[in-house]
């Protein structure tokens, strides 16, 4: 189960998906007001009761035991999930997970607010405007060291789900004052990835290791940013494979 981060899509994962559908079932959810996913204003969008009804949709489709991946807010949520359900979880991977912050936010941060009112005014030109340097550096500079090599489908991919994304501000006020702050099975394996130019969740404020489980494997990607698996899609498959297989020894 692959769980995306906020004003992001399941389209996040475009890179790795095929290499792991290899290997696993692929089970990818768009959250409420992300993607395809329609905005149901009774839902409450803070990590864990996302993770709730992540949790309901797994039981539609009949899925029992599973392993978890999470992008940022998506991050978080695999986190609860494992602390909540950890006779259902196999194994986490958090690849830039939020909520390990010492000190939560009380309000917008202005560089999340500046990347959604961008996306959202330039989206439906995105194809016109993301063949120039200029446009991919003003959009991806800060979310990528790697932002010359993006591929063009990842690029249009992130700007058409922040641009599309009511579940945005939602999800986002309801983080605010808020951390991860609970205990995970040590029998369950979890692997942190974070990059090491991650200007959205920084190691300063963002990437407490008190707040993770002592058991955890922490991994830092040089030339990476807030999203890994587009600036080392390959390396985050691997981790993946071998956070699974820790299950089985």
């Amino acid at each position: 189960m692959m769980i995306h981060g906020m004003g992001s899509a399941s389209t996040a994962w475009r890179q790795i998906t095929p290499e792991l559908a290899k290997r696993f079932r692929v089970i990818h959810i768009d959250l409420p007001g992300h993607g395809f996913s329609p905005l149901d204003p009774s839902q409450e969008m803070d990590p864990h009761s996302l993770g709730e009804r992540i949790l309901a949709e797994l039981n539609t489709l009949q899925v029992d035991k599973f392993h978890l991946v999470g992008n940022s807010l998506g991050g978080w949520v695999v986190l609860d999930i494992a602390a909540e359900h950890p006779d259902r979880v196999l194994s986490v991977v958090g690849v830039a997970p939020a909520g390990l912050w010492l000190s939560p936010a009380n309000r917008r941060l202005p560089l999340g607010a500046y990347a959604r009112t961008l996306a959202r005014v330039t989206h439906p030109a995105a194809p016109f405007f993301m063949q120039y340097e200029w446009a991919r550096k003003l959009g991806f500079a800060a979310v990528s060291p790697k932002w010359r090599e993006l591929e063009a489908q990842t690029i249009l991919d992130a700007v058409k789900a922040m641009g599309t994304s009511p579940g945005y501000y939602p999800a986002w006020d309801a983080l605010l004052s808020l951390r991860f702050d609970k205990d995970i099975s040590s029998k369950i394996p979890v692997t942190i990835i974070f990059g090491d130019t991650d200007n959205t969740l920084p190691a300063k404020t963002s990437q407490e290791k008190s707040l993770a489980p002592a058991h955890a494997q922490w991994i830092r990607l040089e030339q990476a940013g807030h999203a890994p698996m587009w600036d080392h899609a390959n390396e985050i498959v691997e981790i993946i494979v071998e956070t699974a297989a820790k299950t089985m020894r």
